[in-house]
């Protein structure tokens, strides 16, 4: 089944043969590819539920792969493997549309509860869309959560999907303190503690886009000690 096939790709014949074994012992079916030209071919002719995706890759790195899937518009959920322990190749890989990261080495079961939590999240997410459309606007910033679109000032914003994840569960959650954590749950679906600071590289760059003075911020605000508030701006 589609909801079960899940493609792992990696150079490394060690790696693929462990993480092969053990996303089947989970219930998992499992295909494989060992370069980034490969994977985007196995992509495009299979129906798969999620990537794991090696970034140091022959042919093509992860991130070119990750970046060429979402410039396609393809939101196939991706979990990024890297072997730098390294915060600028992490934050890079979720910048470009990878949904988590992890680095090597790692626990074969961390992987698969990994994986199972970002398909609950995109299976929910799936579940919420079909349920009703939302739509929130606000000041002059507009979100449409099931179009996967946000416009400030008329103009559509270019974001990544976690920027535009985290943009619509501000807007839903208008007006209430969402601290870093509770952002890192419901954005990224940690079960467990996470690096809080993706969280304020994410808001940073949101703000970039939708605040004339990042410095004094109108849309998402600090609140100190706590976490961020989406409220709407008092003077547009």
């Amino acid at each position: 089944m589609s909801d079960k096939k899940i493609l792992v790709v990696d150079d490394e014949p060690s790696i693929v043969t462990l993480l092969k074994y053990n996303l089947e012992q989970a219930g998992f079916e499992v295909i494989t590819a060992d370069d980034g030209e490969k994977a985007l071919q196995m992509i495009a002719q299979e129906a798969t539920a999620l990537v794991v995706l090696d970034l140091m890759l022959p042919k093509m790195d992860g991130v070119e792969v990750c970046k060429q899937l979402r410039q396609q518009k393809n939101q196939l959920p991706i979990l990024m493997l890297t072997a730098k322990d390294d915060e600028f190749d992490k934050v890079l890989g979720l910048e470009l549309g990878a949904d988590d990261y992890m680095t090597k080495p790692f626990s074969p079961r961390e992987v698969v509860a990994r994986v199972k939590a970002i398909l609950r999240r995109t299976q929910a997410a799936q579940t919420e869309e079909s349920k009703e459309q939302e739509s929130y606007v606000f000041g002059e910033l507009e979100v449409y959560p099931d179009q996967y679109e946000a416009y400030y000032r008329k103009e559509e914003l270019e974001l990544t999907p976690k920027e535009f994840e985290l943009l619509a569960y501000l807007a839903k959650n208008r007006g209430r303190v969402m601290t870093r954590d509770q952002l890192l749950s419901a954005v990224w679906n940690y079960d467990f503690v996470g690096d809080t600071r993706i969280v304020d590289v994410h808001i940073s760059h949101l703000r970039e886009k939708i605040e004339d003075d990042t410095k004094k911020p109108t849309y998402i605000k600090t609140i100190r000690g706590l976490g961020y508030k989406m409220e709407e701006p008092k003077h547009v």
